[in-house]
């Protein structure tokens, strides 16, 4: 940054420092202080209110101890600036001078947003106040939203820059874009064009080694099909033609989709004898889905109904059918392994052990597939995974009642159970992860706001056991979604899909943020997605099909969505009216507006506007005008 006198320079990227005009180092403040800072810094001119910076930086606090603190900052603050000092306050506003001060942050995205790339690239030295977060949860979440942002657009100056480069150039840029983003196969397609371009095609190769390697290190993942191609066509390059012959010519396999061996896990069934078992067997086949779905080389559809739904409504390759018999502490499980076009049996084992055992089962089935479709055992994938769902039979059982009664919308029920599996094993990532869920759901239907600050702890301690877990992430999103942060609950739900794409309610509760945060087309084509996947997917995503349709105008459509669903709570009763009456079907929105009264009589539009989470206003309204013309009072 050019330095002019009397302007203070604010580095916040790669770290932070302070310096004068003149370029003399200033006395370094304490963290929370520094923490102040870049929150000014990052919006000069702006003011910002005291109680927001107080709940932002004290918010373990009291008011008036966190107002004490703040005071005490601001003094230290003025301490480290010197005279003249950019910082303005008065009573209920803080700001910095805009004209007083130099940050990096701000001239990196002005340049951004030029064609000074390599200006703007230079500006970006590493991750905003790296090194420099402060103990506050609130602040955490701020500063993690805003290192994305800066993060992003780093990469896509990057991308733009070396996009506008040729020969030594390019590839020196794609190298630093790397760097920032070491799993962005893009990025690596990127440099192995270059090396091919260039006459380097062994170093093509390698950054092709290169890429499988980190992203199997890394998400547990392989290339994706435009990869591979570009490293067969590479390959080709680099060595001498083979002759061919059309009589040895293989015939071609059925392509599945994305290109991977295509699986479905079909509900195991229950030879217990006991209908009350129910629960177990089908917990057992969610978790077999769960670790086949950590090989990311597989395709992993969720279980249908049965053998003949599978193989009349979905086009997969295999299919994976089992049963589960438990007596007592015995348990036998048998399972195999299906070509399902040519109904060969390629692989069929039966599992006597003590019912301690279940989870080594669960994990053997798992492995012994994928050896079999893939022709390899890749079983550190899964014990890198470091995902196992407990040791502790009892805590399972609680948690697979609690799923089961998630399924029928009893969250009350489901919340009890997963709290008494997270109580028995309190390292049990899943069951802080569900409670979470559950939790928040029951904050929607009561809204009892201790319900939502419960569930915010427990999806913290769930990620802060295993931050590389999918499900995790997932329930941080849905309870920040409604905390109406939006940015952080798309920051969780992207990483949940990223670390396991091939989970439908991932994918499903990332839909219903984008509905909510009013990109509804988008919604509805990943939930369409999720549902050609999983066909007899849980009942709930009918509703969000239902909120994507309707802020698409598509009313007659929304309804029918809505009457898919098994299972009713009060609130699903309001989405009938507003979209009957959108609909220009008056009797019909007068007639579920009395159904939806009848479930909760002291139901307004106000009351309506506190429960429905939108970062739109637009959206929220428009759910709204349904409902005052169906004849919710205000």
């Amino acid at each position: 940054m050019e330095r002019t006198p009397n302007v203070l320079q604010v580095r916040l990227l790669g770290g932070f420092d302070l310096r004068s005009g003149a370029g003399h180092d200033l006395p370094p403040p304490g963290r929370k202080v520094r923490a102040l800072m870049a929150c000014l810094a990052l919006s000069p001119g702006k003011s910002w209110p005291r109680e927001k910076l107080m709940a932002l930086l004290w918010s373990d606090r009291g008011d008036e101890q966190a107002r004490a603190s703040l005071r005490q900052a601001l003094a230290e603050l003025r301490r480290s600036l010197g005279d003249p000092s950019p910082l303005w306050s008065d009573n209920d506003t803080v700001s910095v001078d805009p004209a007083m001060v130099a940050v990096d942050a701000i001239m990196f995205e002005r340049l951004a947003r030029t064609e000074r790339l390599e200006e703007a690239a230079a500006l970006y030295r590493g991750t905003l106040l790296d090194g420099h977060g402060v103990r506050d949860d609130a602040f955490e979440d701020w500063l993690r939203v805003e290192r994305v942002r800066l993060h992003e657009l780093a990469v896509g100056v990057l991308d733009r820059y070396a996009r506008s480069q040729t020969g030594d150039a390019a590839i020196a840029a794609a190298q630093r874009l790397l760097q920032l983003d070491p799993a962005r196969e893009e990025t690596h397609r990127m440099l192995m064009r270059l090396y091919a371009a260039a006459g380097q095609r062994t170093q093509a190769l390698r950054q092709y080694q290169q890429c499988r390697d980190i992203l199997d290190r890394e998400l547990q993942a392989s290339p994706d099909a435009e990869t591979e191609r570009l490293f067969g066509k590479i390959q080709k390059e680099a060595m001498p033609a083979l002759p061919t012959s059309a009589s040895t010519a293989k015939p071609d396999i059925a392509a599945a989709p994305e290109g991977k061996p295509s699986i479905a896990v079909l509900r195991f069934t229950n030879l217990s004898g006991d209908p009350g078992q129910q629960y177990f067997s089908d917990g057992i086949t969610e978790d077999i889905v769960t670790e086949l779905s950590r090989y990311r080389s597989l395709f992993v559809i969720a279980r249908p109904v049965d053998l003949d739904a599978a193989r009349h409504r979905l086009e997969v390759r295999y299919i994976v059918e089992g049963s589960v018999r438990r007596a007592g502490g015995q348990l036998r499980v048998t399972a195999q392994l299906i070509d399902a076009a040519s109904r060969a049996h390629l692989w069929a084992e039966r599992y006597d052990r003590e019912v301690e055992d279940i989870f080594a089962v669960q994990d053997e089935i798992a492995r012994t597939i994928a050896a079999t479709l893939e022709g390899r055992v890749a079983a550190s994938d899964i014990e890198r995974a470091k995902r196992k769902p407990t040791w502790d039979l009892a805590a399972y059982d609680y948690f697979l009642r609690g799923r089961e009664r998630d399924a029928y919308f009893d969250h009350g029920a489901a919340e009890t159970f997963f709290a008494r599996a997270a109580e028995l094993d309190p390292g049990y990532v899943h069951a802080h992860a569900y409670r979470a869920t559950a939790l928040t759901v029951l904050y929607w239907l009561e809204l009892d706001p201790e319900k939502l600050r419960r569930a915010e702890a427990c999806a913290r301690t769930a990620l802060s056991l295993d931050d590389h877990d999918g499900i995790s992430h997932e329930a941080m999103g849905y309870v920040a979604l409604h905390q109406r942060k939006f940015d952080l609950a798309g920051i969780h739900l992207d990483r949940a899909v990223n670390l396991n794409p091939n989970n439908v309610t991932s994918q499903a509760t990332r839909a219903l943020w984008l509905v909510r945060t009013g990109r509804p087309e988008e919604a509805l084509q990943i939930l369409e997605a999720a549902m050609r996947r999983d066909p007899f997917s849980p009942t709930w995503l009918w509703e969000v099909r239902f909120i994507s349709l309707f802020h698409l105008r598509r009313y007659d459509e929304a309804i029918a969505a809505l009457r898919n669903m098994a299972t009713f709570h009060s609130w699903h009763y309001a989405h009938f009216p507003a979209a009957y009456a959108h609909a220009g079907k008056a009797d019909e929105a007068h007639r579920e507006l009395a159904q939806f009264l009848s479930a909760r009589p002291r139901a307004t539009s106000a009351v309506v506007a506190s429960v429905e989470p939108y970062s739109e206003p637009a959206l929220l309204d428009h759910l709204l005008e349904g409902l005052r013309k169906a004849g919710l009072p205000e």
